[in-house]
């Protein structure tokens, strides 16, 4: 429908100039429009026309998948056997926490159309970081809550989430010490870029009630030490901790192990970087849905689910977050839904 869209924080941004794989290009002028898929493909798209507005009313109605067409990459028993392997790993010492994902996909046709879904989504769920992006080859459409970086001058910020329940009662110690050991994670990865001495947590475990759950939500924060860019910061924190585990590289390996399928844009970035002022926000692209084709060439919607898997971990357990993180927004995804 578009040459190139984008509508991120409050801002439509048109006007295609170039697209790019270059993080470096975020450290040289203009506003753009970002999108890492986990995996680390990059795609940071420049546009002209930037002003702050609603988000525009699409030509037609949201079309989705029927509910009972979306299939998952993995269903309960064996999400199961993968918490189970990662307690495994835990109890040999390899890993202290590691987020096991799964990635749902039902068919579209293929004008779907990313405003339109992404209309759907502003109206019945509204999100701090909501995004589309619309390039030549990506259709990515976010209600993601948790913000990976923003940056003001050189002033970074992460906002890591661990600990989902549907009422703050429902939290368990579990949730607390998961978050804990996330933040110690985001601000090693911080610290690595970080001017010495100014990390900082200015808030931990704070419960933030969402649509239909309530997550603990942490605020770490840095000085960017001189000299350090998008390219160096990203090397340095990503893919974000809250969706990886602890310690990163060993979560990364059990990760790639036990996954049967790529997470694409769901758990890397989605945001905006704004050259010219030093600013930006990225989010951390869960709550995410994108359009891509599957192995018959017909175009999928796909979405991401996943919780973070300690010892204490029970499997049922960990399979019902799932299921909750999910079902609000497929409900939205599909015709017939709320």
């Amino acid at each position: 429908m578009y040459d190139g869209f984008a509508h991120l924080g409050h801002v439509s941004a048109t006007g295609l100039r170039d697209v790019t794989s270059d993080l470096a290009a975020l450290d040289s002028e203009g506003w753009w429009a970002v999108v890492v898929d986990y995996e680390g493909k990059v795609t940071c798209a420049r546009f002209d026309r930037v002003r702050r507005a609603p988000l525009p009313t699409p030509a037609a109605p949201w079309r989705g998948p029927r509910p009972d067409q979306w299939r998952s990459s993995l269903d309960r028993a064996g999400y199961e056997r993968g918490v189970q392997a990662i307690r495994a790993y835990i109890e040999q010492g390899e890993v202290y926490q590691a987020n096991l994902c799964r990635v749902l996909s039902a068919p579209v046709p293929p004008d779907a159309d990313p405003l339109a879904l992404a209309a759907r989504l502003a109206e019945a769920h509204p999100a701090s970081y909501a995004a589309v992006i619309q390039v030549p080859g990506l259709s990515v459409v976010s209600a993601s809550p948790e913000l990976y970086l923003s940056r003001d001058g050189d002033v970074i910020e992460s906002g890591p989430i661990k600990g989902t329940a549907e009422t703050v009662d429902g939290l368990l110690e579990k949730d607390y010490a998961e978050n804990v050991m996330i933040v110690d994670l985001v601000r090693n990865d911080l610290g690595r870029v970080a001017a010495v001495g100014s990390v900082e947590v200015p808030s931990l475990c704070a419960a933030e009630e969402y649509p239909g759950l309530v997550h603990l939500v942490s605020t770490v924060r840095a000085r960017l030490a001189p000299g350090a860019g998008w390219p160096e910061l990203f090397a340095a924190t990503f893919p974000p901790g809250s969706v990886t585990g602890a310690p990163k590289s060993s979560a990364l390996r059990i990760i790639n192990e036990l996954e049967p399928v790529p997470r694409g844009p769901y758990c890397g970035a989605v945001g905006w970087v704004d050259a010219d002022r030093g600013r930006a926000a990225l989010a951390v692209g869960i709550r995410t849905f994108w359009i891509s084709p599957s192995a018959d060439g017909r175009d999928e919607l796909r979405f991401g689910t996943g919780a973070g898997i300690t010892w204490g971990s029970d499997p049922g357990r960990e399979w019902f977050e799932t299921e909750l993180k999910a079902a609000r927004l497929i409900a939205l995804a599909s015709t017939g839904g709320i």
